[in-house]
């Protein structure tokens, strides 16, 4: 389970709300980052589907139960519908959480498919067509915004898997 802390900035009726995490880079923890150009952290803010705590889907991520994620989401918004919202506020600290395989998933989805595309058209156009590599880089950039392009028409979709849930932080 991934985890990061957030603090709640606005609240839907449906059950969501925007959260404000802080993302920082590996060294953000260093002692010497203040005189280090290469420390970085970041704002973020996401819609989230709030949780109460002790949730039974909640409790199955977390206990590592091999639930779907159409069970654990249906799950989700069975039990929204009796969330109490009201207990959450403007300015609460919540954890906000995202399964371990939707990360790699998500790195597999940016990074690795892409790379790959490029590569299989640089050595598949290489093996057909005796071009300069300067045409046949080029046109594996060009494939590689393609996919690019493709993934972005499933982005509904893709938001609809990649779904993060937050409950609030235990003092």
């Amino acid at each position: 389970m991934i985890k990061h802390d957030g603090i709640i900035i606005a609240l839907n009726e449906d059950g969501t709300a925007l959260v404000r995490i802080v993302q920082t880079s590996a060294c953000a923890a260093c002692k010497a980052k203040a005189m280090c150009a290469s420390a970085e952290s970041a704002e973020k803010e996401m819609t989230v589907q709030l949780v109460q705590c002790g949730s039974k889907a909640q409790n199955a991520v977390q206990d590592g139960s091999k639930l779907s994620s159409e069970k654990i989401t249906t799950l989700n918004n069975i039990e929204q519908s009796l969330n109490n919202v009201e207990q959450y506020k403007l300015g609460d600290t919540v954890e906000v959480m995202v399964q371990q395989k939707m990360g790699w998933k998500a790195v597999v989805l940016a990074y690795l498919l892409p790379f790959f595309v490029m590569l299989a058209v640089m050595f598949i156009g290489n093996a057909i067509w005796a071009v300069r590599e300067e045409i046949l880089g080029t046109v594996a950039l060009c494939a590689m915004a393609m996919y690019y392009l493709v993934l972005g028409l499933f982005k509904d979709k893709l938001q609809k898997e990649f779904s993060f849930t937050a409950r609030k932080k235990n003092a």
